[in-house]
């Protein structure tokens, strides 16, 4: 790790000409109006860059409209913090983020957000040709755990993922990508559409025997996990099981809790680390850096309500 810190990010000035060569690689240009006539020398540090062109003159950097913009960190600390999040399997908590860059935990807790922001699929990236494996998991903490009122409240709801949050995610086994996501209930409508919405109508599509996706627009076959049946032919989702346990073994041993609120960015990290796991670390990093630009996430939307602050769990629901 040291060694690859000092030669990528060996002071400010390197690793902010890294970060503008992976986000300008066939050169600077100006993110307003595109224009690649770009001073590159302006006298201002912070915004070392303008546009010449007289309709424009937008003075930028290598942060302006990333998920960097606005940032007082150094590029040397966004890189190390990109190196942590990306290299550790099971995530990496804002507090030791805090302690490793020697910043508060805010700012740590901010910029481990942002840079999950990151790793949100670009168009492009779906959808997969097939086959496919689709399955869905819930998220939450166990009830021997809660406090007695808690437990209380949710008397009566069931067992299993009853209370909990529910992620559904899709594989595509040709590429071994995996596109993952919160979604609000386990209805036939809501996992089938997450299902058409990723894969092409020709994929093939695996999954459990869950009544939800029985009768899919798609090519389907099911194991029937309740008769003892995990593996029969190609009809099989083990490869989105090990995503699920990856995931959990980062939400038992790294973060504790993933509240509803910020579960859907916790999941984009996963899958975000699933996808470049192939690649060596430089080239997880060079992707991670092109990919943040057009990708903003402010403190105030980070911390504004989006209908999931109040972390009220939501009944399963079957279809």
């Amino acid at each position: 790790m040291i060694e690859l810190l000092d030669e990528v990010f060996p002071d400010n000035e390197t690793a902010e000409a890294w970060f503008v060569k992976n986000r300008w690689p066939n050169g600077i240009h100006c993110p307003s109006c595109g224009s690649f006539n770009v001073q590159t020398d302006a006298p201002n540090k912070s915004q070392p860059f303008r546009c010449r062109e007289k309709e424009c003159r937008n003075r930028f950097s290598a942060k302006s409209g990333t998920v960097m913009h606005g940032s007082k960190l150094s590029y040397r600390t966004w890189g190390i913090a990109m190196y942590l999040c990306l290299t550790s399997l099971k995530g990496v908590s804002s507090v030791k983020l805090h302690r490793d860059l020697k910043v508060t935990q805010k700012t740590a807790w901010h910029l481990a957000h942002r840079i999950r922001k990151s790793l949100e699929a670009n168009d492009g990236a779906f959808p997969f040709a097939g086959p496919v494996e689709v399955d869905e998991t819930f998220i939450g903490g166990k009830r021997m755990n809660m406090s007695h009122s808690r437990r209380k409240a949710m008397a009566g709801l069931g067992r299993g993922g009853a209370g909990k949050e529910v992620v559904v995610g899709v594989k595509d086994r040709a590429t071994n990508k995996v596109i993952a996501g919160h979604v609000q209930s386990t209805t036939k409508e809501t996992l089938q559409g997450f299902v058409e919405t990723v894969t092409a109508e020709d994929a093939k599509v695996y999954s459990d025997e869950a009544a939800a996706y029985k009768g899919m627009p798609r090519d389907h076959e099911a194991v029937n996990h309740k008769v003892g049946e995990y593996v029969r032919d190609m009809a099989h989702t083990n490869g989105m099981e090990s995503f699920w346990s990856m995931m959990k073994r980062g939400y038992q041993g790294t973060y504790h809790k993933m509240s509803p609120k910020h579960l859907e960015r916790y999941v984009t990290e996963f899958s975000g680390r699933h996808n470049v796991r192939d690649a060596d670390t430089m080239a997880q990093l060079n992707e991670a850096a092109a990919n943040m630009n057009g990708k903003r996430l402010r403190y105030a939307d980070l911390t504004a309500d989006n209908g999931l602050a109040s972390g009220a769990r939501r009944k399963k629901t079957a279809a």
